[in-house]
């Protein structure tokens, strides 16, 4: 009767509700961890007028931000996994709060590169990839929609913080700027809080009348019900032989020593389940690194990577070495961060559209392959009236690909998955953001132009695109292998419940009470 009732629980309404809640806190921690990451290089002159440093020594703050962000995102996934986002957003908010307000006692480069290249990257890290996962555990309908206006927190930040920053250092100088930021930043403790897991609703009859003194529907965090156990179980076959042999012979040795048990469990059995589950996700959870379809992408993002960032740091030198004024070519980055937005939105809404939905990955190979031919035609653009065009196209495409970047790796690896290979993905960006700058701008030292810094730059997107392209025909090719055999579609394995973060673990409760009840 008590399993009966628990199957009976439903979980909380998909695709609205306080699913706009955990978007809006998406788009806060953008703003915050990626708005913010934009405007340090506001702080450039500053930073080297005051220590009497060269270009090269204050880049590296920048690049150190960026890279660090994204080189430590697989621990924002680790942290998320194995206790919940809830806690990794916090965590991340109060030590990149912290790592700003050091930065603004620092007397030396070296200190900042310690303070807010590394301290601050880390504590961003652990923000931005459970935040973005929290929204897939809310949408699927409409995912590409809430991935859009989530992620347009970076255009929207920037295009708002920039000025407001500018006229925090004239007032309080950088010092007093770094200070304001702080508490800014701060605010990722808020929508920290304000990500609540998904979990099993039970009837207020059930919750009443429980009879044990807790609620019969709800697990203490970090307890495996014994679903979890039994799922956990049914993942793998030698999983299986091997809990089943140890369940029948107690003589036979284990590798690890087995848990203590806990008052309360029903049998010793039950609790090696437990205990297995915990040790069971630990190998299991990157699984999908081994997916033919992820490794393509992996590779299509390093190319991604090393040339979507070159257009953002040389299109201002390039008009201004065209004979473009220099507001005039402020003016371009301002275009480029307003129709970012709208490629943000727009994109993402027409993207869940039902004859766009099944064609989420050749959109998104459209947009990068858009934004590479963007950069192989620019050296022929030698006017602002000419380049005012290429960077409406350019920020477009650019927002398209970007809300697009955890819906195509949800597609491809799973919902189950989607933290760890977000994490893995943003990580792929690190070295290519930290090396790829540097590369240009030795380009441009060598021949004298830019135009080779754009080849650079369009080459690799069309690269990128090529492979994404390379991936959907072999999917293509094996679905209807598959269909001619009749053999099963492949699907994403299922993780076990044991150390996943709190939003999985509901929809997973619920697809085996379902299946059981049938």
């Amino acid at each position: 009767m008590v399993d009966g009732k628990r199957r009976s629980g439903a979980v909380s309404p998909l695709d609205g509700g306080w699913g706009w809640v955990i978007v809006g806190c998406c788009f806060m921690v953008t703003v915050c961890t990626r708005a913010v990451t934009r405007c340090v290089s506001i702080f450039f002159v500053e930073f080297q007028s005051h220590f009497g440093a060269d270009y090269s020594a204050t880049a590296w703050i920048h690049s150190l931000v960026d890279c660090t962000t994204m080189l430590c995102a697989p621990v924002g996934s680790l942290v998320g996994n194995r206790w919940s986002c809830r806690v990794a957003v916090m965590l991340g908010g109060l030590l990149s709060s912290c790592g700003l307000l050091l930065s603004s006692f620092s007397s030396s480069l070296e200190l900042l590169y310690l303070s807010m290249g590394v301290l601050t990257g880390v504590g961003f890290a652990l923000c931005y990839t459970p935040a973005i996962a929290m929204v897939g555990c809310y949408f699927r309908r409409r995912k590409a929609l809430a991935y859009g206006i989530a992620m347009s927190g970076s255009g929207i930040g920037t295009f708002v913080l920039a000025p407001a920053v500018q006229q925090l250092i004239e007032l309080y100088s950088w010092r007093g700027a770094l200070l304001v930021l702080s508490a800014f930043v701060a605010n990722l403790c808020v929508c920290g809080a304000l990500l609540r897991p998904i979990r099993l609703q039970e009837d207020d009859e059930e919750a009443a009348g429980g009879g044990e003194g807790e609620s019969v529907g709800e697990d203490k965090p970090g307890n495996i019900s014994s679903h979890d156990g039994e799922l956990a179980v049914k993942l793998s076959k030698e999983s299986e032989d091997r809990l089943l042999s140890s369940g029948k012979s107690s003589s036979s040795p284990s590798s690890l020593p087995p848990p203590p048990l806990l008052s309360g469990d029903p049998a010793p059995q039950l609790q090696r389940r437990r205990y297995f589950s915990s040790c069971f996700l630990s190998s299991q959870e990157y699984r999908f690194l081994l997916l033919p379809d992820f490794l393509g992408l992996a590779v299509s993002f390093l190319f991604l990577a090393s040339g979507c960032s070159l257009p953002f740091v040389y299109l201002v030198p390039y008009a201004l070495s065209v004979g473009v004024s220099h507001q005039q070519a402020a003016f371009l980055m301002s275009i480029l961060g307003v129709i970012d937005i709208m490629g943000n939105i727009t994109f993402g809404w027409l993207t869940d559209r039902r004859c766009l939905k099944p064609h989420r990955l050749a959109c998104y190979v459209f947009s990068v392959a858009m934004e590479g031919l963007c950069c192989l035609f620019t050296p022929l653009l030698r006017s602002f009236s000419l380049l005012v065009p290429f960077a409406v196209l350019y920020g477009y495409f650019d927002g398209a690909y970007v809300a697009l970047i955890p819906v195509v790796t949800s597609d491809l690896v799973g919902a189950p998955y989607l933290s760890s290979a977000l994490g893995v993905v943003y990580f792929l960006h690190a070295i290519p953001y930290l090396i790829s700058p540097p590369i240009g701008g030795w380009l441009v030292d060598v021949t004298r132009s830019y135009t080779a810094t754009f080849f650079l730059s369009g080459a690799a997107l069309l690269a990128s695109s090529l492979i994404l392209f390379t991936v959907a025909g072999v999917r293509r090719c094996r679905r209807q292998l598959a269909s001619v055999t009749k053999d099963t579609r492949h699907e994403p394995l299922p993780l076990s419940l044991s150390g996943q973060s709190d939003c999985f673990i509901a929809f997973s409760k619920d697809t085996v009470g379902r299946a059981d009840a049938s």
